[in-house]
C-alpha cells in the first residue's frame, strides 16, 4: 500500500483539484456559471461540476413562486388619500436558458428586483386611481386590478418573471372622508327607508280603497237587485189588488151597488194602517167632510185614469 503511495502520490492533487469542482443545487433552484466573469450556463437541481477556480457560481435563481405584500398611497382626482394593503404573486417565467439568463443578469440583487418591481405596481395604481373620484375606488377594484396587471405584468416579462396573482386586500381612506361616508351612507338607507315606507302606504292605501271600491260595488249590486226584488213584489202586490178590486166592483155592479164604496173601504183601511204602524209619527188627514169628499174625488180620478190606460 505504501509503494503504491508513493507512485501514485501525483493523483491526490489531482483529485483534491476535482473534487473542489463538485456542488449541488438545491430542487427549486438553477445555479447560473460564469467563466472567467462572463456566462457560461446554467446548472439544474442535483450534484453538478465546474472547472475549479475558473467557474463559479454567480447566482442562484429560484424558480418557486414569491410573494410580496405592499402598502402604499394614491390620490383620487377629487383629491381624496386612498391607502391600499395588496399582494403581489410572482415566478420566473419559465426555465428556459435565456430565461434564467435574463433573470441573474437585470439586476445586481433581489432587493433591486423588489423595488422596482414595487415602485412599477404603486406607479400603475396611483396613475389609475388619479382618474377616478373617491367614490368610485371601492367600485373599482376588480378594474384597478386588471389595468396594474397588464402593465406590471409587460415590465416582468421583460425581466423574465410572470406575475400569477395581485390581490387588493384593503382599501381605506382619511378619517375624515370615512365618517363623510358614513354619514352619506346612513343618509341613503334613511332615504330608502323612508321611499320602501312611503311605498308601503301607498300600498296599503291602494289596498285598502280598492277593497273599499269592491265593498261598495258589492253593496250597490245588492241594493240593485233587493230594489229590483221590493220593485217586483210591490206590482205581483198591486197586480192582485187589481185583480181583487177589479173582481169586487164586477160583483157590485151585478149587485146593483156603488163601486165607490170600494174606494172608501180603501180610505178607510189606509187611515187604520197609518194608525197601526205610524210608530209614534204625527200624521195629519183632512177629517172634515169635504176634505174626505175631495180625497174620494181624487181617488176616483186616478181610478179613471188608470181605467183609460
Amino acid at each position: 500500500m505504501q509503494d503504491i503511495l508513493i507512485h501514485y502520490w501525483w493523483l491526490i492533487p489531482i483529485l483534491a483539484v476535482v473534487s473542489s469542482g463538485l456542488f449541488t443545487i438545491n430542487q427549486g433552484t438553477i445555479g447560473v456559471v460564469t467563466r472567467l466573469g462572463k456566462y457560461a450556463g446554467v446548472k439544474r437541481a442535483g450534484l453538478n461540476w465546474k472547472i475549479p477556480f475558473i467557474d463559479q457560481i454567480y447566482k442562484r435563481v429560484s424558480i418557486q413562486n414569491r410573494s410580496v405584500e405592499l402598502e402604499f398611497q394614491a390620490v383620487t382626482i377629487d383629491q381624496a388619500n386612498v391607502y391600499f394593503k395588496s399582494m403581489l404573486l410572482y415566478s420566473v417565467q419559465n426555465e428556459h436558458e435565456e430565461t434564467i439568463q435574463k433573470v441573474a443578469f437585470k439586476f445586481i440583487s433581489d432587493k433591486d428586483l423588489m423595488q422596482a418591481l414595487i415602485r412599477t405596481v404603486e406607479g400603475s395604481i396611483r396613475a389609475f386611481v388619479s382618474t377616478k373620484k373617491q367614490a368610485e375606488v371601492l367600485n373599482v377594484r376588480r378594474d384597478i386590478v386588471d389595468n396594474v396587471k397588464e402593465q406590471v405584468d409587460a415590465a416582468l416579462e421583460s425581466w423574465g418573471y410572470h406575475l400569477q396573482d395581485l390581490q387588493i386586500n384593503d382599501i381605506t381612506f382619511d378619517e375624515a372622508i370615512i365618517n363623510s361616508m358614513s354619514k352619506v351612507v346612513a343618509s341613503n338607507n334613511l332615504k330608502a327607508a323612508a321611499e320602501n315606507e312611503g311605498q308601503a302606504l301607498l300600498i296599503t292605501k291602494t289596498k285598502a280603497a280598492e277593497a273599499e271600491g269592491n265593498a261598495i260595488k258589492i253593496a250597490a249590486e245588492a241594493e240593485r237587485q233587493a230594489a229590483q226584488l221590493r220593485g217586483q213584489g210591490v206590482a205581483l202586490f198591486r197586480e192582485e189588488v187589481a185583480k181583487g178590486m177589479s173582481s169586487a166592483a164586477e160583483e157590485m155592479k151585478q149587485a146593483n151597488l156603488d163601486t165607490n164604496v170600494i174606494l172608501f173601504s180603501m180610505w178607510t183601511e189606509a187611515i187604520k194602517n197609518f194608525a197601526e204602524y205610524g210608530k209614534g209619527n204625527v200624521i195629519f188627514l183632512d177629517g172634515s167632510s169635504s176634505g174626505m169628499e175631495k180625497t174620494m174625488q181624487q181617488i176616483m180620478a186616478m181610478q179613471q185614469m188608470k181605467s183609460n190606460k
